[in-house]
């Protein structure tokens, strides 16, 4: 007689398999599900902001760097302070990502500063034209508003270098000079537009990065050169004869200027501007010429730094030497280019550094409150 047990084993089989096969699947599920998917890699920050950091970064390094010389205590602190007051208010608008169009966060957190910089003053003015330079070259191809920023943020340290410099009997650093750039503008390139004189229509936008933003900041960078010309041809005759060599040096690059100004609006399709025959000269002008040119020249400041906000290519590193040379004569007069020359800041509104940021190993000088 058979046993029945064996009758039904063979039916059994295939049901046993797909239950061992349902059982495997659910376990190889719940391992899938179990185990976290790898996180994608962070994308890396746009240039700009890349930018941005580094100058962040160096800021505090030099910072942290010439308040730890100011404690040595050198013969003339001066010029140190004057250093740490400035790179204090440069990290301060390096916070924020958009200086120009939104308030500064409090909250944002500069990067870790490395603290192993220059140790004397001459790593210190070496430290200063290297990150200036590094700043202007980042301006070149930055987006416009930080184009700006870097752009003023350069040519600062490049100036505080040469007057380091200068102050401790140091050989100045080569490209600190400003008025020695060129900016004769030889290197403008011929344009596509077909009608050289053919004026922006008023429909067309004028914001930054476009052809009649461009055009209106080149026509705006003209008008000052040709009222910067006008004032050094007033002051000359009433300067002493140890100003009158530079001013007349001066205004031969002013002209210059003038004509590569046209040029390169008369590229960009831009319309003429046409020489005014006198410009009002501010009260005073007459009996202290030099401070009028001082004056003049930051106008000249101000008028590049829009350029070099809205153009693009050749134009913006016209823009960025012409800036330097202007910023360089400014101070030459005994006027006050600003920390970020190019763009007007209101230290007030500024964020205050995070406790600590970019201070020395062991006790520092306290900045002035100017620059905290």
């Amino acid at each position: 007689m058979k046993d029945p047990r064996q009758d039904t084993h063979p039916r059994m089989r295939p049901f046993r398999f797909a239950v061992f096969a349902l059982a495997a699947l659910v376990v190889l599920s719940l391992g899938f599900v179990l185990i976290p998917a790898e996180k994608p890699a962070p994308a890396e920050p746009p240039f700009p902001e890349r930018a941005r950091a580094a100058a962040l970064s160096e800021a505090l390094d030099l910072r942290a760097a010439a308040m730890e010389l100011a404690s040595a205590g050198p013969a003339d602190p001066t010029v140190l302070d004057e250093v740490v007051t400035l790179l204090t208010i440069q990290a301060r608008a390096l916070l924020s990502p958009a200086p120009e169009s939104a308030p500064a966060s409090p909250q944002s957190s500069p990067p870790a500063s490395s603290i192993a910089g220059p140790h004397n003053a001459a790593e210190l003015v070496q430290a200063l034209a290297d990150s200036g330079t590094a700043r202007v070259k980042d301006a070149e191809t930055a987006d416009g508003g930080m184009a700006r920023l870097l752009a003023g943020t350069g040519t600062a340290q490049l100036l505080a270098a040469g007057r380091l410099a200068a102050a401790a009997g140091l050989p100045v650093p080569q490209g600190t000079a400003g008025w020695d750039e060129e900016g004769n503008g030889a290197a403008a390139t011929a344009s596509a537009c077909p009608s050289a004189s053919a004026p922006a229509t008023a429909q067309e936008a004028t914001g930054p990065g476009t052809p009649a933003g461009t055009r209106q900041a080149l026509a705006g960078a003209l008008t000052a050169e040709q009222q910067a010309a006008y004032g050094y041809q007033a002051a000359l005759p009433r300067l002493a004869p140890a100003l009158a060599g530079p001013a007349s040096e001066f205004l031969g690059r002013h002209k210059e200027l003038a004509v590569a100004a046209e040029k390169r609006l008369r590229l960009a399709c831009g319309g003429s501007v046409p020489q005014q025959p006198g410009y009002v000269l501010d009260p005073g002008f007459l009996a202290a010429p030099a401070a009028g040119l001082g004056k003049l020249e930051t106008a000249t400041v101000a008028a590049y730094g829009d350029v070099v906000a809205v153009s693009q290519g050749q134009d913006r590193r016209w823009a960025l030497s012409a800036l330097q040379s202007a910023a360089a004569r400014a101070l030459r007069w005994g006027a006050d280019p600003g920390p970020v020359p190019g763009l007007t800041l209101d230290a007030g509104k500024l964020p205050a550094l995070p406790a600590g940021a970019g201070l020395p190993a062991g006790d520092g000088p306290t900045p002035s409150p100017a620059a905290s």
